[in-house]
């Protein structure tokens, strides 16, 4: 596998670095940039990833568009899906099938908006096609979807409703997974520059978000719900002490 040497180029298990040389013993030469030496520290492991295939079977897909990437993920955001909780996790490819379906084909999307979703059993899904280990471009926060990761919990999770501590875990350990390449510590902040004044901020604006962010902090929405939104600073600590990160 080769890999161009670019911001961005990083893959689960094989770290490429420009001008660094990583000794056998795994000691780094000097060169190495303060955001690779911290991606290297802080490398979080992949999470079992449902493929697409398991919830397209059997499904009519839609046209899309060349993939896009960006160069790296630097945030993610948190959203809902904003349909029932009461389902059995086995049934949760028919859930993604219907959201695809009303979103690349009833709105004429060019795939389904999220990178990956999550059931209320720790089951994650991949969403979005072009690949779980590269920087995919979604569709899932108007503005701020270059560089970003959007993961969408399957349920609506407004005020008082339970988080399943199993969904929380898994957001966290896609969100850890996903910032370490770019060094990004899930606790701290990121500054994002809007791509479209339909956002919270005018395009060409530069904004601060907390690197694991809510839909709404970016967008003019209730989504995730006030009861995810009540679980970040939980999702935030469990996906940097997953990088491996001290408290």
């Amino acid at each position: 596998m080769v890999l161009s040497c670019v911001p961005g180029a990083l893959a689960l298990g094989a770290l490429v670095l420009c001008a660094v040389t990583i000794r056998p013993d795994g000691a780094r030469e000097p060169g190495a940039s303060s955001t690779e030496q911290a991606a290297a520290r802080h490398y979080a492991a992949r999470p079992h990833i449902v493929p697409r295939r398991v919830w397209l079977a059997g499904t009519e897909t839609y046209h899309r568009d060349p993939v896009r990437y960006a160069d790296r993920v630097e945030a993610v955001f948190l959203h809902h899906t904003d349909t029932p909780n009461r389902y059995d996790c086995a049934d949760a490819p028919r859930i993604i099938r219907t959201l695809y379906a009303g979103q690349a084909g009833a709105k004429e999307w060019d795939d389904i908006g999220y990178n990956f979703l999550v059931d209320r059993c720790g089951n994650v899904y991949e969403g979005r096609a072009g690949g779980v280990d590269r920087p995919v471009i979604g569709a899932h926060t108007q503005g701020f979807n270059k560089n970003t990761t959007g993961i969408a919990a399957i349920g609506t999770f407004t005020e008082g409703t339970p988080v399943p501590r199993a969904m929380t875990e898994a957001i966290a350990s896609v969100a850890a997974w996903k910032l370490g390449p770019a060094g990004v510590d899930p606790r701290g902040h990121v500054r994002l520059v809007s791509s479209n004044s339909l956002s919270r901020f005018p395009a060409g604006t530069e904004a601060s978000f907390s690197a694991i962010s809510g839909h709404r902090d970016g967008y003019e929405t209730y989504c995730p719900g006030l009861a995810l939104m009540s679980q970040l600073p939980w999702i935030r600590d469990r996906a940097a002490e997953l990088q491996g990160r001290s408290r």
